[in-house]
């Protein structure tokens, strides 16, 4: 009986492992308590529950969540927090990123795209080395 039930079922739910995960939870729903959707026919409650699937009196979705909020153990709920951190003295901050301490500083860094382009030209060789891989100079062959 419970082949050809889950074979009815296969076309419900396309994957068989989560088919029987969902069969699973719901007998043992039905085992704790829970309503049956169809006639129980001196069905044991996995049977039931492949049952209950192929007719679709039991929605594959609706199992789903049950099955995915029986396995949570803790629900995270964001939550405001009733009072916000105080603040620190002005005297007692650190220095934040991109606020640089402006009495300290003698001098903003500000460069141009020029001056950019011309400090990368500086760094870069002119000429490549004689021996192309930029190495010590002396011949390999000795």
């Amino acid at each position: 009986m419970a082949r050809v039930t889950v074979e009815d079922c296969v076309d419900k739910v396309q994957n068989r492992f989560e088919l029987v995960l969902l069969a699973a939870h719901r007998a043992r729903t039905i085992a704790g308590g829970g309503a049956v959707t169809i006639d129980p026919d001196d069905d044991k409650n996995p049977v039931i529950a492949l049952r209950e699937i192929a007719e679709r009196t039991v929605s594959a979705e609706d199992m789903r969540e049950s099955l995915i909020h029986s396995i949570q153990k803790n629900v995270e709920v964001d939550e405001p927090e009733a009072v916000a951190a105080p603040l620190l003295p002005p005297d007692r901050r650190g220095p934040s990123l991109g606020r640089d301490d402006r009495a300290s500083d003698t001098q903003v860094d500000v460069m141009t795209e020029e001056q950019l382009l011309r400090g990368l030209e500086a760094l870069t060789p002119s000429e490549p080395s004689a021996n192309g891989a930029g190495g010590s100079g002396r011949e390999r062959g000795r």
